[in-house]
């Protein structure tokens, strides 16, 4: 429980399941929340009926949130702002922001997890661009964390990145709890990178389950898709054992294995033979590893960083590839030492 003297007025932008769940959280631990949500008609039915079971099932939003369609309202006197919109809408709320009446002294942690494919930009250079006074002043909390977990109360460790250790302090301090504990980096490229490349290879690992690869398959995929992310991280000046950490392999593993993950489904049913259109028109949440497919192979080429799992993705996801020709592919490479 956060003392009264640290009692914070945190905004929560966003209310799918991870930004119910944080402000549910938040409101746990004793801060004032105000979430934002950006349809009117669906925050009135938020308002009233303070629960979304689309996306986030049996889960309350606490009483004394106050939800709004406002956003200068949500952000009034906020010094927590937490962004959990979808990647590729990030910048449009950033761009809202710099109109509003956001305080010089917040803090803006970002709780997305992709890439912008347009201009192949981490949310932090979005940041840096749309609102630069806050570059110094802002953080990324990303690693194992399904919203349907974390609303429940279950034991669950994230870690959060800025530049400067004072921010990650802040952020960490006024979060943690006896149920969600917060380690600290200033690894700000590398969690970033961890948390938005992990969905696909979540994907990959979905397509195992529903073509019938098998456990072997899939293990060996994990630490595999691991070393591509690493590679592409360290190229893009990130620590690479970021991705030993919360962020990389934690946030790897659930996204792969969990029956909560979205990637993993989605993966799942295409490995069944369903084409993506489809499978995205049945889901009401975003799959964010799908944009981010195309953001890597962009980002790879880019960077002449070798990403064969991705690339397979890609190819299997937007050029109907076949999973089995894809692992054909993978195998028939030529045979190299496994760390280089």
């Amino acid at each position: 429980m956060i003392h009264e003297s640290n009692r914070l007025k945190v905004a929560i932008l966003g209310a799918g399941s991870w930004g119910i769940a944080l402000g549910n959280h938040c409101q746990s631990i004793g801060h004032d929340v105000r979430l934002w949500e950006f349809d009117p008609v669906a925050a009135r039915r938020l308002e009233q009926q303070r629960e979304r079971p689309q996306v986030l099932k049996n889960i309350r939003i606490h009483d004394s949130i106050n939800i709004t369609n406002d956003l200068n309202a949500s952000i009034k006197n906020a010094e927590l702002i937490l962004l959990v919109v979808p990647s590729h809408v990030c910048r449009s709320v950033l761009k809202q922001l710099t109109q509003s009446q956001i305080q010089s002294n917040a803090v803006i942690v970002n709780c997305a997890k992709g890439i912008e494919i347009e201009t192949l930009k981490r949310i932090s250079e979005i940041v840096e661009q749309e609102l630069p006074s806050f570059t110094p002043r802002y953080a990324v909390l990303s690693g194992p964390s399904h919203a349907e977990e974390v609303a429940r109360e279950i034991p669950t460790a994230v870690v959060v990145a800025s530049t400067d250790e004072l921010v990650g302090r802040f952020v960490q301090q006024s979060l943690n709890s006896f149920h969600f504990r917060i380690y600290r980096s200033r690894d700000v490229v590398g969690v970033e990178l961890g948390g938005s490349l992990k969905n696909v290879i979540a994907i990959a690992a979905g397509i195992c389950d529903g073509a019938g690869f098998g456990d072997n398959t899939k293990a060996a995929l994990q630490p595999r898709g691991l070393a591509e992310m690493s590679r592409l991280g360290q190229k893009l000046g990130a620590n690479p054992l970021t991705f030993a950490g919360l962020s990389g392999m934690g946030d790897l593993i659930v996204t792969c294995m969990s029956r909560h993950s979205r990637n993993r489904y989605l993966g799942e049913e295409i490995g069944k033979g369903k084409k993506l259109a489809h499978v995205l028109e049945s889901m009401t949440m975003v799959a964010e590893g799908v944009r981010t497919s195309q953001a890597v192979v962009k980002l790879a080429s880019r960077e002449d960083v070798e990403m064969p799992i991705s690339f397979q993705v890609f190819d299997i996801l937007f050029k109907d590839k076949e999973p089995k020709q894809a692992l054909h592919e993978l195998f028939a490479r030529e045979v190299k030492p496994e760390i280089w």
